[in-house]
């Protein structure tokens, strides 16, 4: 088999959501154009970074260069496609070692990834662009007993939600609805991050879209409604099935587009790379008219065969092969 590149899939990482990101490497894996390309799965947990190898056993990492020894030869990597959800591969730590030994890599650079992975940060700069957040209130560590319950209450409304404000996973967070439950929700969500944003509820319809643009072209693929069966998008939800999921999503012509162009511009204004997933609420302002407010951005979507970026891949007519090997070869 004539191969161009060798391809890491790395996944696991050291946030809640390590097995996901085991199924979404298997996703990967088996997208890949196993014909053009030489691909092996490499999983991290803390120091532990090692390659998967098919005959079941595993070879360690060089740190140095990201290499492993095969059959008495050390093999090096090409690319990186990162697929870790939450810290390293999702906050800018991971990028900033392939950047460092000068290793090609699928998500954007060092200080996007931290942006985006700080969700009160990033709407804060979004909003500078004209982009539609949700009023929000961030809280450190250490710092809950000097909130006012009734203030935030007073300012965000209820329902509100409490998320982790610098985390990859649907982990610690709670949609509260009366006051006596701030403080609860709030130490759950600090048992996943060192800052926690409160947030208000945004009434609407759910949607995700996925984007990504190489030198020839840019791609927004068709917008995927989500319809829980829980309180909100939380775990079970995204990954038990507690959710029914249309792609394309049921919108306006003329509102689909105008997602679509917000989708393309934030990509744009934050200069990202690979493929992202953008998640709005469409809500109503006074007049009835609709309000697209972004909610967060994903830049390590999960790439299972039910995750939703295939779906929009399969959706918008494209091949998820053939996509990834864009992605790729547009950093070379």
């Amino acid at each position: 088999m004539i191969t161009n590149r060798t391809i890491a899939i790395v996944c696991g990482g050291d946030s809640s959501e390590h097995g996901v990101s085991l199924r979404s490497a298997q996703g990967l894996y088996s997208f890949f154009d196993k014909e053009r390309y030489e691909v092996y799965i490499v999983e991290m947990k803390g120091v532990d970074w090692h390659v998967n190898l098919p005959d079941g056993s595993t070879a360690r990492i060089c740190k140095d260069d990201f290499s492993f020894s095969l059959d008495g030869k050390t093999k090096h990597f090409d690319y990186a496609y990162i697929t870790i959800h939450g810290t390293p591969g999702e906050n800018g730590i991971l990028q900033g070692y392939f950047d460092l030994i000068h290793m090609p890599y699928s998500t954007s650079n060092v200080l996007v990834e931290a942006l985006t992975f700080d969700k009160f940060v990033l709407n804060n700069y979004l909003r500078g662009f004209g982009i539609a957040v949700a009023d929000s209130i961030l809280v450190r560590h250490g710092q809950e007993n000097l909130i006012n319950e009734q203030e935030i209450v007073e300012k965000l409304g209820l329902p509100l939600f409490v998320k982790p404000a610098a985390d990859g996973s649907s982990f610690g967070v709670s949609k509260v609805k009366n006051i006596d439950h701030l403080a609860p929700a709030l130490r759950k969500a600090f048992l996943e991050s060192e800052t926690v944003m409160i947030e208000g509820f945004l009434e609407g319809v759910e949607i995700s879209q996925g984007c990504y643009k190489t030198r020839s072209r840019s791609v927004v693929l068709p917008a995927t409604e989500v319809v829980s069966e829980n309180e909100f998008f939380d775990y079970n939800a995204k990954y038990n099935g507690q959710v029914e999921e249309i792609t394309p999503a049921r919108l306006a012509p003329e509102t689909a587009e105008r997602v679509a162009k917000i989708t393309s511009a934030i990509y744009d204004i934050l200069h990202c790379n690979g493929i992202i997933r953008i998640d709005y609420i469409i809500s109503k302002n006074a007049d009835g008219s609709e309000k697209i407010n972004m909610l967060e951005i994903n830049t390590t979507p999960g790439m299972t065969e039910t995750s939703f970026i295939p779906q929009q891949v399969k959706a918008a007519g494209m091949n998820i092969t053939e996509v990834l090997t864009e992605i790729v070869e547009n950093q070379f």
